[in-house]
């Protein structure tokens, strides 16, 4: 009766503080969950809470021994998970400067934001163009376009052209056997900056073995930034499209014009672009 007493005085304290405090931490917990569950580190997970079923279990016998190995690994707990989460809690922290909260732009003009989307349009138009030419005489190509995630350290493995885009010039640079045909391509501002760039390459065990290094490396990239990533398969001449962890295979030229326009130089009346990666309409977009 005491119990179900202070249970209710609870409540009389109760503030609206207290609701967001809850609201914040349920949040909080269900993305770390959603985390989680979408890597490698929920082995790891298992693994940590089978560690503090041995602690609680040696803490009610209790088992000296076992208690004292838990308690010191669990000491170093924090540190531990930090060095083995790395890479999703740097992924999980680029998703959030990715976020709409970091793309606030205040004193952009409207003149700057025209001069913008034209440049975008012709890059569009260009790449475009070319892939099609690429994938028609089945020469391989690898083209990032940066957007938030500056990729700096991918740009230092290659060359710097910094050129406005042609597509001459793209095709020149996959020409087989041109210096800087083997690489990627990197797409900065519009324009094509670097060539012959080197990308990390993707560790997820489902991708199809019929997928070469190229596709592998376009992955990679679309896992650890929000890049988009366009491959000409040099075996099938197939255009790829890969962004945020996702690939999809067999993508028409109208196609990637339409979500390149709609990505890089938005029209009010541009669609939304996410149904290209929507799982359920297959490989073939």
């Amino acid at each position: 009766m005491n119990q179900f007493t202070e249970f209710l005085n609870t409540f009389h304290t109760f503030e609206w503080r207290d609701a967001i405090d809850i609201l914040l931490m349920a949040y909080l917990i269900y993305q770390a969950i959603k985390l989680v569950r979408e890597t490698r580190a929920a082995q790891l997970v298992k693994g940590i809470a089978v560690l503090l079923v041995f602690y609680a279990v040696a803490q009610a016998v209790p088992l000296r021994t076992m208690r004292f190995l838990t308690e010191n690994v669990l000491s170093i707990g924090f540190i531990a998970m930090v060095v083995v989460f790395q890479p999703e809690l740097r992924r999980a922290l680029e998703q959030v400067g990715r976020s709409r909260i970091g793309k606030f732009q205040v004193f952009t003009s409207g003149l700057a934001e025209q001069d913008s989307q034209g440049k975008w349009e012709k890059l569009v138009h260009d790449l475009v163009e070319e892939a099609g030419v690429l994938s028609q005489e089945k020469i391989g190509a690898l083209m990032v376009i940066e957007r938030d995630t500056k990729l700096g350290e991918i740009i230092k493995t290659g060359t710097v052209i910094d050129s406005a885009p042609s597509p001459e010039l793209i095709g020149n640079i996959f020409f087989p056997n041109s210096p800087l045909h083997d690489g990627a391509m990197i797409i900065r501002d519009g324009r094509l900056h670097a060539a012959g760039c080197f990308l990390p390459l993707s560790d997820n065990r489902e991708i199809s073995r019929e997928l070469g290094t190229r596709h592998r490396a376009a992955l990679g990239m679309s896992e650890t930034s929000d890049a988009i990533v366009v491959v000409v398969s040099e075996e099938t001449g197939l255009i790829t499209l890969c962004r945020n962890g996702k690939l999809t295979r067999g993508v028409s030229l109208s196609r990637l014009r339409e979500y390149l326009n709609a990505e890089l130089a938005p029209s009010p009346e541009s669609e939304p672009t996410n149904r290209l990666f929507d799982r359920r309409r297959g490989k073939n977009a």
